[in-house]
């Protein structure tokens, strides 16, 4: 009996590209039938989508990307015990990784490195442009750069990656498939119809708008000063719109590139009052970012975290904790 294969990962450019350069190295017996199990950046408890009968369990072939084993560590523990097969990419803190004989870790929480890369460690640099496009949308633009320049990749290719990388990136972040420009299932499909990202940075349009629309968000939470400056960085806090929802992320990454000594917060009101929060470390040293945010309900990785639910009466005691955060640890 064939397998039943599934590809489980985030929604952003890192989930996408690191899923793809596996599938692309090993495509499996049957390509065509592979599921897809993704959703937006914030959408990270994937595991608990699978349902499998008993009797097809022992088929379950799991390849997972980009997501916290530590926020899907029951329906994992489920998975296995009904005879599922699991191999694990990923650079969130996962907690205690369980010993298995059927599941495979590859898990790598260093600060300058991103799910893609992990892939790209195993593949040897089989599809290393893919990965490179990651770096870039993860907010690591300098390991971005010297990875492509590494390859011989020239000034412009290099260019073509990075916006490639932001534009995927900025479209993963949303509270719902409306905000964002495509769905992130549906724009893998499209991804997956290429090899080489500059053939699909080149060829498919859905790149230029994503990237266009991501600079008019951009230009647009420019204009609004901070809500809170301190030593250390600035918070932001934004309105409950559309273009907020989208530019949460970009902004967050933005601010962390203009400015890389300092840290930056990004806060969004939600409909029902609480604030989902981007938060980005120093990018002249990296850490930190998840341990801020686990003091809040949510988490992340040391140079980018985030809260999905930020009571409303927590901004101020937020801001405080952000302020007098040491970032060195």
């Amino acid at each position: 009996m064939k397998p039943i294969e599934i590809d489980v990962f985030n929604g952003d450019a890192d989930g996408l590209f690191a899923a793809h350069q596996l599938r692309l190295a090993e495509p499996g017996p049957d390509p065509g039938r592979v599921r897809v199990v993704t959703g937006l950046k914030r959408e990270i408890a994937l595991l608990e989508r699978i349902e499998v009968s008993p009797g097809d369990a022992r088929r379950l072939q799991l390849r997972v990307f980009d997501i916290s084993l530590a926020r899907n560590r029951e329906p994992l523990a489920r998975l296995l015990a009904a005879g599922a097969t699991v191999r694990w990419f990923d650079h969130h803190h996962a907690g205690i990784v369980p010993e298995h004989p059927r599941l495979s870790a590859s898990i790598d929480t260093s600060p300058s490195v991103c799910s893609s890369l992990i892939v790209d460690r195993e593949l040897r640099g089989q599809y290393r442009r893919w990965a490179v496009a990651a770096a870039f949308g993860d907010n690591l633009p300098p390991v971005g750069q010297a990875l492509g320049a590494s390859m011989g990749l020239n000034e412009r290719e290099l260019a073509e990656l990075r916006e490639l990388g932001e534009a995927v990136n900025y479209n993963g972040y949303g509270e719902s498939n409306e905000d964002v420009l495509i769905a992130p299932a549906q724009l893998y499909a499209r991804v997956a119809a290429y090899a080489d990202p500059l053939d699909f940075a080149r060829c498919d349009p859905i790149v230029t708008d994503l990237a266009a629309r991501r600079r008019t968000d951009l230009a647009t939470a420019m204009q609004l000063a901070p809500f809170r400056e301190s030593a250390t960085g600035a918070v932001f806090v934004l309105p409950d719109e559309g273009w907020s929802r989208r530019v949460l992320g970009s902004l967050a990454n933005l601010l962390a590139q203009r400015a890389p000594g300092s840290a930056s917060a990004v806060l969004k009101v939600r409909a029902d009052g609480t604030y989902m929060a981007s938060v980005r470390a120093p990018l002249d040293a990296p850490r930190g970012a998840d341990r801020l945010c686990r003091r809040f309900g949510g988490d992340g990785r040391a140079g980018a975290a985030g809260i999905d639910r930020l009571a409303a009466g927590e901004l101020e005691a937020f801001a405080s904790a952000f302020a007098a955060h040491d970032w060195g640890q």
